[in-house]
């Protein structure tokens, strides 16, 4: 029953994986539960849920899961009944509250290991709120200074940065556009919504891995796409010049 919830780019989340484990379903079950909810949230799938992978600890073959927030957990706990059902609901409540409790309240680092990286953190939280601010700079020097930047950002926040340089775009249009034109793969499977080796070529973007270690011992690698710098600057320019047209 440990980690139910994790943080993950600095949002509290759980995955289907884990949903499995505790409510003693099969994955493949709650994979099916997940999908059947798509067609009736699908404007705000993008908030709920996101694709993601794992490996298996025993035959290291690659495998779909989905990482949910607190609100898709909730639309899709809904349908889970009885009373044992209800206490795993309430555990995961309370999971959610304390892992975004620490989100507010960050414990202060005791380390210099935890310092260096709290350092870290907030330089890249300091770059990306430059890049956000549409009034610090004016468009060219933006592209100018992101290209350079070593700062990757998650694709909503591409879609703020869009917004902030005069592109009406949200982020569950981004993605679909992206899949469209050959950035993201929009193969339904564990590669959905990652970079296209075409994206990978041009340096647009980065995925990041990340090892989650579960109560029985397995690790499962969730992979988030990233926008680099360049990446940034591209598709700034690339929107930018669409909408000129």
């Amino acid at each position: 029953m440990e980690n139910l919830v994790v943080m993950k780019n600095q949002q509290a989340v759980t995955t289907s994986l884990q949903v499995a484990e505790v409510f003693q379903k099969s994955h493949r079950h709650v994979l099916e539960a997940i999908d059947s909810l798509k067609e009736g949230v699908a404007e705000n799938w993008a908030d709920l849920f996101y694709e993601d992978t794992y490996v298996h600890p025993q035959n290291k073959q690659t495998y779909r899961q989905i990482i949910m927030t607190r609100d898709g957990f909730t639309l899709l706990a809904m349908g889970f009944t009885g009373s044992k059902a209800m206490q795993f609901k309430l555990q995961y409540i309370q999971a959610f509250n304390e892992m975004e409790n620490k989100l507010a309240y960050p414990r202060i680092p005791t380390t210099l290991p935890e310092a260096l990286r709290l350092a870290a953190d907030l330089e890249e939280e300091k770059a990306q709120l430059k890049i956000e601010n549409e009034e610090m700079k004016p468009k060219a020097l933006f592209a100018d200074s992101v290209a350079a930047s070593h700062t990757t950002i998650l694709i909503g926040d591409l879609a703020k940065v869009l917004r902030g340089n005069g592109v009406n775009i949200g982020q569950n249009r981004l993605f679909e556009v992206l899949r469209k034109e050959g950035f993201l793969i929009s193969r339904k499977g564990t590669s959905y919504n990652m970079p296209t080796q075409k994206a990978m070529d041009l340096g647009l973007f980065r995925v990041k891995e990340t090892s989650i270690t579960h109560s029985d011992g397995h690790v499962t690698v969730n992979k988030t796409p990233k926008v680099t710098g360049k990446g940034q600057q591209y598709f700034v320019n690339r929107f930018l010049a669409r909408s000129d047209n």
